[in-house]
Parts: structure tokens; sequence; C-alpha cells
């Protein structure tokens, strides 16, 4: 599966932001598909999951309520729409995928995930 993120950039505090990632390829790999992000010198965080067979999200509590992950099935797209954003939110943010073997548990773990994208850069000043 090829993953492929869009849709970062530089905005001013408390604007919003819209990434995107494309999924292409064997897409039974991608049931579980999430949102992490990092820093500099520092691990990458979980900020959003969903099972793409429906019935599971989880967030961030760093990002509840200001944050949602959805899905267009049809163009093969996962989003992130990010709201109130802070300086704190600036970060790498990648798109990865994962068939969790089945399971609609998606964790917000990086290591559970073996696909991933290149990342998009956002920054909030």
């Amino acid at each position: 599966v090829q993953l492929v993120e869009s849709g970062g950039g530089s905005v001013q505090a408390g604007g919003s932001l819209r990434l995107s990632c494309a999924v292409s390829g064997d897409t039974d790999v991608s049931l579980c598909m999430a949102w992490f992000r990092q820093t500099p010198n520092k691990e990458r965080e979980g900020v959003a999951a969903i099972y793409t067979e429906g019935g599971f999200i989880d967030y961030a509590d760093s990002v509840k309520g200001r944050f949602t992950i959805a899905q267009d099935n049809a163009k093969n797209t996962l989003y992130l729409e990010m709201s109130d954003l802070t300086p704190e939110d600036s970060a790498m943010y990648y798109c990865a995928a994962d068939s969790f073997g089945g399971s609609w548990y998606c964790a917000l773990k990086a290591d559970e995930y073996q696909h991933w994208g290149q990342g998009t850069q956002v920054t909030v000043s």
C-alpha cells in the first residue's frame, strides 16, 4: 500500500487545516489507519486512528474536540480536520496503515503500523 499525505502548511494560532492521505495499492492492509505527528528529538505521537470498516475511532487526549479523522472510501482518502490549532500542534504529520490482523482496535502506537507516508509539515505560529 502507498500513502501520500498533503495539506500541510503554515497557519496562525486558532486557525484550521485539513490534511489528506491518498491510499493506493493493497488496501487490505489498511483496515486501521491513523495519523501520527513528530517533532525533532521526540517520539512519534499518535493523534487519531480509525477502523476503516466502521465502528472505531480514537483520539489522543491532546486533540480531542479539535481534530476529526474521517475517510472517503470512494476517493480512497483519509482526512484529518484540525481546528483551533496551537503552536504545540506544529509537527510533521504522518499517515499510517496496518491490517492489525483484522482487529477493529486500531491502537495509537507507532510501532504497530507497518505502512507510512512521507509526511506533511504543519507549522502553527
